[in-house]
This record gives structure tokens, sequence and C-alpha cells, in this order.
């Protein structure tokens, strides 16, 4: 029985986790590419727009200082909206993705202005186009920061889905507050917590020798 609660929670953390990596992904990948490329010139701008990249800071940055608690609580009409429901782990997906998206566009923001100027330059005076520079140049010459830094994003948003089972998110911090804490069952909770780590350990490993094997084929 409580084996079977197990794995189910695990599939359901798994399951948010991977969907959210992917939305928050896609929300944050042109945000980030935007915040780097109409930046300042000096730091890999290549598209200055002072107004742009300062309204765009700020929604990231005001986004970003939301607790996950409390912006789950606020997107709960988006995900009636969206899903029909607010509570289970498809809901969850949907807080999940957007509360991940600023870090993920800031993540991005910093990888790419890691790309060597010089690059850049080299590029530009071959007659590249801004969006061949964006794609040819300064996405595949950060990937190694780019997979670090999205490892880090996946090993937030599992400590992110653990902390939605507190308010009906369902996974692994849904089954470790209703079983462990509320039933008293230290086992259930001392197995949940193992697994979290465990995941977080995986996902650790996996994604630092990707980014090693990147560096090493430069």
């Amino acid at each position: 029985m409580i084996w079977n609660l197990v794995l189910e929670s695990t599939l359901q953390t798994l399951e948010m986790v991977l969907f959210s990596t992917l939305f928050s992904l896609v929300l944050g990948l042109p945000i980030g590419i935007l915040l780097c490329i109409t930046g300042k010139e000096e730091e890999g701008g290549i598209i200055p727009r002072p107004v742009l990249n300062m309204v765009l800071s700020k929604i990231v940055n005001i986004l970003r200082s939301f607790p996950f608690i409390i912006l789950m609580i606020l997107l709960f009409p988006l995900s009636r909206l969206i899903l029909g429901t607010s509570i289970g782990t498809k809901a969850t997906i949907v807080p999940l993705s957007i509360a991940a998206a600023p870090f993920v566009a800031r993540v991005i923001e910093t990888a790419l202005k890691e790309v060597d100027s010089g690059v850049i330059l080299a590029a530009r005076a071959m007659g590249s186009t801004n969006s061949q520079i964006v794609f040819k140049v300064l996405l595949p010459e950060a990937m190694p920061s780019l997979v670090s830094g999205i490892t880090l994003t996946i090993i937030n948003l599992i400590g992110y889905s653990a902390m939605a089972g507190a308010i009906g998110g369902g996974g692994l911090g849904d089954l470790a507050i209703r079983y462990g804490y509320q039933r008293f069952r230290s086992d259930v909770m001392f197995v949940s917590v193992i697994i979290i780590i465990l995941l977080v350990e995986l996902i650790q490993l996996a994604g630092g020798r990707i980014s090693s094997k990147m560096i090493k084929r430069r």
C-alpha cells in the first residue's frame, strides 16, 4: 500500500518537474535572449535597447522576488482557467513553470553574456545577421553554461514541487505531509526525503557530465 503510494508520488514529482522545466524554458528562453541582446553593447548587447531591457529586467526581478507558495496561490485562478482545477499534479505545473521562467531567463542571459565578445565581432565581420549571431554563435558557444543553468533550474523545481505538496500539489511533498507528518509515519517522511535527495544528486551528476563533455569537445 505505502510503496504503491511512494511510486505514484515519485512519478507525479517527475511529471511536474519534466513539464514545468519544458514550459519554463519555452517562456524563459526568449526573455533571456532579449535581456542579453538588448543590454549594453560592452556586455554583449548586439541590439542595445535600454528602455526595453530595463522593463524586462524589472518584470523578471519582480517575479523572482515572489515566494513560490504565495505565487502558487496567486496563480490558482490561472490553473483553474487553463485546466479546470487548481489542485493536483497537472494544475501545479502552471505555477511551477511561471515561477521558474524568470530564473531561466536570468540563467540564459548570464550564460550568453559569458560568450567572448571577439567571437561576436568575428561573426559580425563575416556578415552574420543578428539572428544568425544569436542562434549560430551565442547559443552554441554558451551551451555548457546553459546546461549547467538548466540543471540548477531542474533542481530548484524539485524543491518547488515538494513545497507545492503543502497546498495540494501532489507528488512526494504531498506524500510526506499527508502520510509522514499528519499521520505520524516517520518512515514515509524518511523515504520521501531520501527519494528527493537521490533525484537531486542524479540530476546534478547528469548535468555536470553533459556540461563537461561539451567543454571538452570545443
